[in-house]
């Protein structure tokens, strides 16, 4: 069977990968926090027919040898880790974090993740919360009477109370890094965990220690570039067209050699 035939199925497989990423960064494009994925590929193994180098004589050599691809495959999907657009909300307890860093989360079984997505809001015990109800790590805990809340970008949270003039700190918010975030797993609800790939979080106080700065009342919207997206797309589409028709053509190629039987 000619060889044609499996490496351009390894293409379109390749492609259809790339379509699945693109996909999903294109349907993320309003999720908060969302950071773009890109598909990486790399050459398959060769299968050499003759080697470059080879001697060709005692004192001669191959200039250049003959090595057939065996296709392409599928890496990666590297996440994309630039700053997405601010987007003010006026909510008091919605975050941006401006640079680097990660908000610490607590799941439910005493773990951590981490998050950009900055819209937190309040349970029923007064605990800041994301949008699932994970707690924020540090914990920060509001009075029930609070008029006011302000987080400053160095992250302290200090809420208005009745009857007093200045304002009381409640909290103190802490962000988290890694020497490697594209190594992070991602584990949806806008969450990442740590992996040996990421490293060990590196935790600051914002605004230090190469950490964001935080701004109130905003949150990060996606870094889907929609335009990027449609073109990789476009190229993606082409790319697969161009494979399908080497398999056509191979085809008929072989019904060539059929009919000569």
């Amino acid at each position: 069977m000619m060889r044609a035939l499996w490496v351009a199925k390894t293409g379109m497989d390749a492609m259809q990968l790339n379509i699945d990423v693109i996909s999903n960064n294109l349907a993320n494009v309003n999720t908060t926090g969302f950071k773009a994925s890109r598909a990486n590929f790399q050459d398959l193994i060769y299968q050499t027919m003759r080697q470059p180098g080879g001697s060709t004589t005692q004192q001669t050599q191959l200039p250049t040898g003959l090595q057939l691809g065996t296709g392409v495959m599928s890496v990666n999907a590297e996440r994309i880790f630039t700053q997405g657009n601010p987007q003010q909300t006026n909510a008091p307890l919605d975050m941006q974090i401006n640079g680097q860093g990660f908000f610490q989360i607590t799941m439910p079984d005493g773990s951590t993740t981490y998050t950009r997505d900055g819209n937190f809001q309040l349970n029923n015990q007064g605990q800041v919360v994301t949008a699932s109800g994970y707690l924020l790590n540090p914990a920060i805990s509001l009075p029930p009477n609070v008029t006011k809340v302000t987080i400053g970008t160095d992250g302290t949270v200090s809420v208005n109370l009745p009857g007093q003039t200045n304002p009381t700190q409640v909290g103190q918010i802490q962000l988290a890094n890694f020497i490697n975030p594209a190594g992070l797993a991602s584990i949806g609800n806008n969450l990442f965990q740590e992996t040996t790939a990421s490293g060990t979080p590196q935790v600051g106080t914002p605004g230090q220690t190469g950490l964001g700065n935080i701004n109130q009342s905003y949150v990060e919207a996606s870094n889907v570039n929609i335009t990027e997206e449609l073109v990789n797309m476009i190229q993606a589409q082409r790319a697969y067209e161009m494979n399908s028709k080497s398999i056509q053509t191979v085809d008929q190629m072989l019904q060539r050699l059929t009919q000569l039987t």
